[in-house]
């Protein structure tokens, strides 16, 4: 099955001033198209050829490292693009979720400061998470296009903490990003949507 490159679900200039125009365009209409078009390339010929996606990712981590990386990352951005909103993030968290981020993780604010300090500690590039493994929420971290999905979780919620994401709105201030990010972007209604098909 072949990667497309999707729309975004709000204009460019839609997440202003947390993220700005100029980083959704370079970070959508290039990075992203980048791994949708290295990863077509890379795909013909192997096993993997019209599997789903997950299953593309799934089956060449540890395998095929150049396929894993474009398909990786094509993974994390579909999403991505839809956890994120116009005047979201903050601790307005439907009901369920709000729960399971009590029981499992001892509530939002140790929430946010785990989630933040992952993508903080991350070394280099790679991604912050929410994920549910064997039943419960759990925070993660991840170095470049791997995700929970090949550490036998399911990812909830992730942030980009590829310098790509952030260098033109905050430039190394990786924590600074990260806070406005989980302070005014998160899209809860998509990440709920995410535990519901994991629970």
């Amino acid at each position: 099955m072949a990667f497309e490159l999707p729309d975004l679900p709000y204009a460019y200039d839609a997440l202003a001033p947390y993220m700005s125009a100029e980083t959704l365009e370079f970070h959508h209409d290039k990075h992203h198209l980048a791994y949708v078009n290295n990863g077509n390339n890379l795909l013909k010929g192997t096993e993997w050829e019209g599997k789903s996606l997950e299953e593309v990712v799934k089956g060449s981590f540890g395998k095929n490292q150049g396929l894993f990386n474009n398909a990786g990352q094509h993974y994390n951005h579909l999403h991505f693009w839809n956890w994120m909103k116009p005047n979201g993030g903050g601790n307005k968290l439907p009901e369920k979720l709000a729960s399971a981020i009590e029981s499992d993780l001892g509530g939002y604010d140790k929430f946010r400061e785990a989630f933040i300090n992952a993508g903080v500690t991350q070394f280099g590039s790679g991604w912050s998470w929410l994920a549910v493994k064997d039943g419960k929420l759990e925070v993660m971290k991840t170095a470049n296009g791997e995700s929970p999905l090949v550490h036998g979780a399911t990812p909830i919620l992730g942030c980009d903490v590829w310098e790509h994401s952030y260098y033109i709105d905050y430039r190394n201030r990786r924590p600074d990003y990260l806070a406005a990010w989980v302070d005014h972007l998160i899209n809860w209604e998509y990440v709920e949507e995410q535990f519901e098909k994991a629970s």
